[in-house]
């Protein structure tokens, strides 16, 4: 399947820059703006979304960067338990010392840290002190007494009050965290408590790229942010309170729903006066609808995201990371649009793959594993696991030939080098299997290309492979999932391990 672009970068960047600053202008230029979703590297969008810059809204930042502070959050918990950004395989800790790094690298400036819902956690503790000595100011929010009914103690000293407080000058102040439930609605509120406090009178609004209110409700782009939150439930529905208000139908989600009476209040309750807001779309600055070319190719984008996540969860599930409410729920969400795992082209090629390798070795009771690839012209190229290849190793070695115009019986890595890495595996590392995973393929590949031209040839197509989509007939070991992860690719796997060791390296 070629890809077709759906999304104009420019388009969207112009009309959603003019909708923060139009909103700036209301709020008497002084506005919390609540970032949702992920602030720099936005695959899903990417994805469901295709021709969309992952880092559009770090530019749209650039433009504002003269108006704008940044307060990352993070929520204590989420440090405690070690939660994982999936798409990086990286802890949300982590996840928020690259974050800090990339903005400084854009030039934006961080006002600070704030740890939410703190209790003295240790681990949380460490990631303060940590920051803390490196020049990074770190606050920390503990749970809002009261919250979310009790508005008078909210809203007090006793509430918000009690909470520490990141001075700015600057008039836009950019609310954002390394996933859902850091805590940012939470640290907009308790800042504009204390700007108020001081004769300020900030605004609040937010930018939600997810669902896009003013596509249809089932519209797949949206049906794929419910199966991209599958894990915490959320799904989309009509915003009452707009439909209500001005007889129009607008798409929100249902925590924003839920929230928007006692939200409303707690602004009102801070400002002292009645809020513009009629509705939790009325709130948001997204114009992401601005940007879509083709209502066709991001249909068919978001389906195929919609089966990828299935098979995501199915793999969670399997690890103990997921539980089967959510595959259950995936699986639904995934039926709902009327496409199954076979509507991902390269699920039946690696399944294929893995049955020719075992006929082909008839009697060995190893596991055969299957890989496939879908490059961006259409062309499918399979691979499967060998004593001294993993399924993953084979494929992008038999891609790279093929898209360097390499003959398949030439070898770009010799024998030599192959049994030398068996040998520092097996007699030094005192490894159970000297098959390569494709990070060792990889550098052993950047090794053989610096005397070999060919090889050179075709690690150069390695580029050539970001957005090819991906699928493993079994769950990757780390290696595996490492390499392909660097390489860009759209990966989903069959929820089997391709061992039965408890243990993988």
């Amino acid at each position: 399947m070629i890809k077709n672009t759906g999304f104009d970068n420019e388009k969207y960047l112009a009309k959603q820059t003019s909708s923060i600053l139009e909103r700036l202008k209301k709020a008497d230029n002084r506005l919390y703006l609540e970032f949702g979703g992920k602030l720099l590297f936005d695959y899903h969008a990417a994805r469901v979304l295709p021709g969309y810059d992952p880092n559009v809204k770090m530019r749209l930042l650039q433009k504002l960067k003269d108006k704008a502070d940044i307060i990352l959050c993070i929520y204590a918990g989420a440090i405690e338990k070690k939660k994982l950004r999936a798409d990086f395989g990286i802890t949300y800790d982590v996840d928020a010392l690259k974050l800090l790094d990339e903005l400084r690298e854009w030039g934006l400036n961080i006002l600070g840290v704030v740890i939410t819902r703190f209790d003295n956690q240790a681990s949380a503790m460490v990631f303060k002190n940590k920051l803390e000595r490196r020049g990074i100011k770190v606050i920390t929010h503990r749970f809002t007494p009261g919250y979310p009914t009790d508005v008078d103690l909210i809203v007090s000293r006793e509430g918000y009050g009690a909470n520490d407080y990141l001075h700015s000058d600057k008039p836009l102040i950019v609310v954002t965290g390394p996933g859902p439930g850091s805590g940012k609605l939470s640290t907009c509120l308790s800042q504009m408590y204390h700007d108020h406090l001081q004769g300020i009178n900030p605004g609040y609004s937010k930018f939600e790229t997810f669902p896009i209110w003013d596509l249809p409700l089932k519209h797949p782009v949206n049906v794929a942010y419910e199966s991209a939150t599958a894990d915490i439930a959320d799904f989309n529905l009509i915003d009452p309170f707009h439909l209500e208000t001005y007889g129009k139908a607008s798409v929100n989600y249902n925590r924003d729903v839920e929230i928007f009476p006692i939200l409303k209040r707690i602004l009102e309750k801070i400002t002292g006066a009645e809020s513009i807001y009629q509705s939790p779309t009325d709130m948001g600055v997204n114009c992401a609808s601005a940007g879509i070319l083709s209502d066709e190719a991001v249909r068919e984008a978001a389906k195929q995201e919609v089966i990828r996540r299935f098979f995501r969860y199915s793999c969670e599930y399997a690890m103990g990371y997921a539980d089967k409410d959510t595959v259950q729920r995936a699986k639904l969400i995934m039926e709902e649009l009327g496409v199954g795992p076979e509507d991902r082209n390269v699920v039946g090629f690696a399944k294929e793959a893995a049955k020719n390798a075992e006929l082909k070795k008839k009697g060995n009771k190893g596991i055969f594993c299957g890989a496939a690839i879908e490059l961006q012209d259409g062309t499918i190229i399979t691979g499967s696991n060998s004593p001294l290849m993993h399924a993953a190793s084979s494929l992008v070695l038999k891609t790279i030939k093929s898209l360097a115009g390499i003959p398949k019986e030439i070898h770009l890595l010799s024998p030599i080098i192959v049994e030398s890495v068996g040998t520092l595996k097996r007699d030094i590392l005192q490894a159970k299997t000297v098959s390569m995973n494709l990070d060792e393929t990889m550098i052993s590949l950047s090794i053989a290309a610096a005397t070999n031209p060919s090889v050179q040839l075709a690690l150069s197509k390695l580029k050539e492979l970001k957005e090819c989509e991906v699928h493993i007939t079994h769950i990757p070991t780390p290696g595996d999932e490492a390499g392909l992860k660097r390489l860009g690719v759209n990966l989903t796997s069959e929820p089997n391990f391709s061992t039965k060791d408890l243990f993988t390296a």
